[in-house]
């Protein structure tokens, strides 16, 4: 994926296992449409973090996924963008906040500068 925005924002999240089809669900047909009409956001990748082997030293070394198991990664302009009023509806808008948002848990969010 070849990113073309100055600034990456993370968002990380588990969430309860019996509300995971109504997250993705969400997550996939209203939450990133609704961000995506943000001035300042350009994309939005969704992954899943997995456990994986890798090979290190001459030898194959099992991982585990450490921390939230999802993540969004929101290509935007600036810091800004996270403030505007814009994103404030947008994150409120839809089923987010009631059938999602109660259910999540070990929530971690990020801003990174694209180098």
């Amino acid at each position: 994926m070849p990113i073309k925005s100055k600034y990456l924002f993370v968002a990380s999240m588990d969430v309860d296992p019996e509300k995971e089809a109504v997250f993705n669900e969400v997550y996939d047909l209203e939450h990133v449409p609704n961000l995506l009409q943000v001035p300042g956001v350009h994309a939005v990748t969704r992954i899943a973090g997995e456990a994986f082997a890798v090979a290190i030293g001459g030898a194959e070394k099992a991982i585990s996924h450490q921390g939230p198991r999802y993540s969004a990664i929101y290509e935007i302009d600036g810091p800004q963008v996270l403030t505007s009023p814009e994103w404030a509806k947008a994150v409120e808008a839809g089923r987010w906040p009631r059938e999602v948002r109660p259910f999540t848990r070990n929530r971690q969010h990020a801003l990174y500068k694209v180098r």
